[in-house]
């Protein structure tokens, strides 16, 4: 089963993760980005999240090894339709990620959630868009995180 919308997640209570052997401990006192990390447009994503999180308050990792794609496997996201946003033990995709991105960054970034009045129905289709084309639109690495500067990739967990 793939998870293909936020409702999806109702049936994981918050943490799950922890009763799942297959996925990692890992340091939960920041949220966790799980992003393709040889997709171009991705990879920038991450690294303009990374230059405006000056507090650091976002840990990365990559969907295709390790904690990435153990969490992704727990929650059933396919990483090659969206990224894993997980905040206090909860996880979130697509534009509903982007959100609580903004919310965990604080500061003017939590402006954006006044988009949040934009419901699904009509962002989802605009973001299923995007993933399904982002490798013709933007490219694909084949060195993992190359968009990503060395700073950046010493960030990742």
């Amino acid at each position: 089963m793939s998870i293909t919308t936020q409702t999806d997640f109702a049936k994981f209570a918050p943490y799950s993760y922890r009763d799942d052997p297959a996925v990692p401990d890992f340091d939960e006192s920041r949220p966790v980005f799980v992003f393709d990390h040889h997709c171009v447009l991705c990879g920038t994503g991450v690294g303009f999240i990374m230059r405006h999180d000056k507090r650091g308050m976002i840990a990365f990792t990559s969907a295709q090894e390790g904690l990435g794609e153990a969490l992704c496997r727990h929650y059933g996201v396919d990483w090659d339709e969206t990224y894993l946003f997980i905040r206090n033990g909860r996880p979130f995709i697509k534009f509903d990620g982007y959100f609580e991105v903004a919310r965990a960054m604080g500061g003017l970034w939590k402006a954006l959630i006044v988009f949040r009045i934009i419901p699904n129905f009509i962002l989802d289709p605009v973001y299923n868009l995007v993933a399904r084309n982002r490798y013709k639109w933007f490219g694909k690495t084949e060195q993992a995180c190359q968009v990503l500067t060395e700073d950046q990739r010493a960030r990742l967990i």
